[in-house]
């Protein structure tokens, strides 16, 4: 598996949850990426990155999807996700932990957040990780999908499908 960089090092008290690339190989087979995303609640943002300056990390630049870009200590590039939807929230307030006790986002939640991104690397993710994903889990993504984002739906089982033949052939 890809290094991941102990962000505890470097954001010690605000609310954060790992998304983007290193978060999908909790739900599927480990792709490669570039950089470690990930989401802070809207009303967290000054406060993080007081807390990732603090720690000698580089602000590079703004994301257009709101948040910013920084350099952390070791190198490597950490992208701050910033969001008020309410599924944020939800999210934020049940993450799961990786081994090293990293808060990770929920697959109900990493798949909206692919869901409004939409670039078709976002969507290969989607159907790889609902392709793998068991019953109670897939019960676990259509209930939020459908308090989130109903419109969703059919393109959603769409996928289950396309990855679950992903996983066959």
């Amino acid at each position: 598996m890809q290094p991941l960089f102990d962000l505890r090092q470097v954001i010690r008290k605000t609310r954060f949850l790992l998304v983007g690339g290193l978060a999908t190989r909790h739900y599927m087979p480990e792709r490669t990426t570039l950089d470690t995303d990930i989401l802070v609640l809207t009303e967290d943002q000054e406060a993080v990155e007081r807390e990732l300056a603090g720690a000698g990390c580089q602000k590079l630049g703004a994301l257009a999807i709101g948040g910013s870009t920084w350099a952390l200590p070791n190198g490597t590039i950490l992208d701050v996700v910033i969001s008020d939807a309410s599924w944020a929230r939800e999210a934020i307030e049940h993450p799961l932990q990786t081994a090293d006790d990293i808060p990770v986002i929920a697959l109900p939640y990493l798949m909206l957040m692919k869901l409004y991104a939409g670039r078709s690397q976002d969507i290969a993710d989607i159907t790889r990780m609902l392709g793998g994903a068991d019953e109670p889990a897939l019960a676990e993504v259509r209930s939020t999908l459908a308090r989130h984002m109903p419109d969703a739906a059919d393109d959603v089982e769409s996928m289950i499908v396309l990855g679950r033949l992903e996983y066959q052939s």
